[in-house]
């Protein structure tokens, strides 16, 4: 089984990726590890941050309309919910 470390905000050199994990500790979203795994390849964190924002917090998308989405990929992976 493959073991994947937590990256911490200390082992980042480029501040705006520092500080979204930090940001992520913080606040618990988007889930710290999760972020803190995405860390290794900055590229992929920052897509990933900078389209979260994006669609949240710039209000590209309205919270009911994030909440469905939610909903239906939970649905399509068998999640309960």
């Amino acid at each position: 089984m493959a073991r994947i470390s937590y990256v911490v905000p200390e082992e980042i050199k480029d501040p705006q990726l520092r500080g979204w994990l930090e940001e992520a500790i913080r606040d618990g979203k988007p889930g710290p590890e999760n972020q803190s795994l995405r860390a290794h390849a900055p590229v992929a964190m920052r897509s990933f941050t900078l389209t979260r924002k994006m669609f949240q917090q710039d209000g590209i998308l309205n919270k009911d309309l994030r909440e469905l989405i939610r909903v239906r990929i939970a649905t399509s992976l068998n999640c309960n919910y």
